[in-house]
C-alpha cells in the first residue's frame, strides 16, 4: 500500500518522497523513516504537556483564558489611566452616586459662596412667603373644605372655594419656584467653575448669571404653563361631557383624560429638565434651551427621571429632617390653632408661629436649594460628557497635563462661539 502513488506522510512534500519499496541494509524492518521520526516529533512538541487535562466525557475543555500582563492589562502590558480630575467629579460618564455626592461636594468645597447665594436667596423668599401668610391668607376662613363637601353649594360658590384654596397654595408656590430660578442660575455658574477646580464668589456668581436672568425666568415659568396645558386639555373632553348633562360619565372621561395626559407632563417636564443649565452656561435662548434638553435627553428619559427623582427625595429627606424640629416648636408655641393649620385647616395662627415655622422653612431651603440645582447642572454635564465628549473640552480648558488648550485660550469650555460663562 505504500506504493501507491502520491501518498505521502504528512509534512512531507512530493519532491523529497521516500522509496518505500526499497528497504535499507541493515536497519531493522519497524524502524521508522526519518520523514515520519521528524513529523512525529514536531506532533508531539506541538502537544499540551501532561497533567493539565481533566477528564471531559469527551467534550473539548474550556479554553484557558490569558495571564495578566505585568502592570494589569489584559495583553497590553499597560494600565488605563485614571480619568483628570481638576475640580468636583472625574472628567468621564459619571454615576448615579457620583452625581449626587458631586452635588454636596460642591455645597461643602465652596460652603461661603454656596451658602451665602442660597441664604440670601432664601430670606428674601421665605420672608414674602410668611408676610404673605399673616397678612393675607391668615384670617381664619376655614370654609373652603365646607363649601366642597356640601352637595348642595352652587357652581359660584366651589369655584370661589376653590380659588380661594388655589390662591393661597399659589402665592407660596410662585414665590418658591422664583427663589429657585434664582438659586439655579446662580449656583449653576458655581457648579460650572467648581468642575474645573475653580473658585467663584457670589458677586462673580451673581455678574454672569444676571443678564440671563429674565430668560430663566420664562424658561421655568414656561415648563409648568406646558405641563397644565397638556393636563387641561386631556380633561377638558370629560369636563365638555359633565357640562352638557352626563357628570358621572364626564367624570370618568376627566379623571381617564386627566391621567393620561399627567404621565404626558411628565415625559415633558424630564425631556426639559436640562434646559435651565443649558441656558446658562450655553447662552442659550428659550426656545433653543428646551431644545437643546430635548436633544441631551434623548435615549436617556429613564436614567435622568431616575436621577432626578432621587434628587427629589434627598430634597425631601434633608428638608424634613429640618422642618420637623421647627414644627414642633411651632406647634407648642401656637397651640391647637397651630395643629389644626399644619393639618390643612384655614385657621388664624400668631405671629410667633408663622416666624418660627418660617425660621424652619428658612434653613429647608438654604440647605436643599444647592442640592437640587448642583444635580440638575452635573446631570446636564455628564449627558454632554456621554454624547459629545464634553470631558476632553473641560480637561482642555482646566489644563490638565497633556490635554490642548488650542482654540479655546486656556479658558472656559465652548459650544460653537459660545462661551460658558
Amino acid at each position: 500500500m505504500n506504493d501507491t502513488p502520491g501518498w505521502a506522510p504528512p509534512g512531507s512534500s512530493p519532491s523529497d518522497e521516500p522509496d518505500h519499496g526499497a528497504q535499507q541494509q541493515g536497519e531493522p524492518a519497524d524502524q521508522p523513516i526519518p520523514e515520519q521520526r521528524a513529523w512525529g516529533e514536531q506532533w508531539a512538541r506541538r502537544q499540551p504537556p501532561p497533567g493539565r487535562w481533566a477528564a471531559t466525557g469527551g467534550r473539548t475543555p474550556p479554553p484557558v483564558p490569558p495571564a495578566p500582563a505585568p502592570g494589569g492589562g489584559w495583553g497590553t502590558g499597560r494600565r488605563q489611566p485614571p480619568a483628570p480630575r481638576p475640580g468636583v467629579i472625574p472628567l468621564r460618564p459619571l454615576s448615579v452616586s457620583e452625581i449626587l455626592d458631586g452635588a454636596v461636594t460642591i455645597m461643602r468645597a465652596h460652603w461661603r459662596t454656596v451658602l451665602g447665594i442660597s441664604l440670601i436667596v432664601s430670606i428674601v423668599t421665605q420672608g414674602l412667603i410668611t408676610a404673605a401668610t399673616g397678612l393675607w391668607f391668615n384670617d381664619g376662613r376655614g370654609n373652603e373644605s365646607n363649601v366642597l363637601d356640601d352637595p348642595d353649594a352652587t357652581v359660584g360658590q366651589a369655584l370661589r372655594a376653590v380659588g380661594d384654596t388655589l390662591g393661597d397654595s399659589g402665592v407660596t408656590l410662585l414665590l418658591g419656584v422664583l427663589g429657585t430660578i434664582v438659586t439655579t442660575a446662580l449656583l449653576t455658574v458655581v457648579a460650572a467653575r467648581a468642575v474645573l477646580g475653580r473658585t467663584v464668589s457670589a458677586r462673580e456668581a451673581w455678574t454672569g448669571a444676571r443678564p440671563h436672568l429674565l430668560q430663566l425666568c420664562g424658561l421655568l415659568l414656561l415648563i409648568p404653563a406646558i405641563a397644565a396645558a397638556v393636563i387641561a386639555a386631556g380633561m377638558t373632553p370629560g369636563l365638555l361631557l359633565a357640562v352638557a348633562g352626563v357628570p358621572s360619565e364626564g367624570a370618568a372621561l376627566a379623571s381617564l383624560g386627566g391621567l393620561a395626559a399627567a404621565c404626558v407632563a411628565a415625559w415633558l417636564w424630564v425631556r426639559f429638565s436640562l434646559a435651565a443649565p443649558a441656558l446658562m452656561l450655553e447662552k442659550q435662548g428659550i426656545i433653543k434651551a428646551l431644545r437643546r434638553s430635548f436633544k441631551l435627553v434623548r435615549g436617556s428619559w429613564g436614567r435622568v427621571f431616575g436621577i432626578q427623582l432621587l434628587a427629589v427625595v434627598l430634597v425631601f429627606i434633608v428638608g424634613a429632617i429640618v422642618e420637623i424640629p421647627t414644627s414642633l416648636v411651632a406647634m407648642v408655641i401656637g397651640g391647637d390653632n397651630a395643629m389644626d393649620w399644619l393639618s390643612g385647616e384655614s385657621v388664624s395662627v400668631g405671629w410667633t408661629f408663622l416666624i418660627v415655622a418660617g425660621v424652619g422653612g428658612l434653613i429647608s431651603s438654604t440647605i436643599t436649594f444647592p442640592i437640587s440645582a448642583g444635580v440638575t447642572a452635573l446631570l446636564y454635564m455628564d449627558q454632554r460628557i456621554r454624547r459629545e465628549a464634553l470631558d476632553l473640552e473641560l480637561a482642555r480648558a482646566a489644563g490638565m497635563p497633556g490635554e490642548s488648550t488650542a482654540g479655546h485660550g486656556g479658558d472656559q469650555p465652548t459650544v460653537g462661539s459660545r462661551s460658558w460663562n
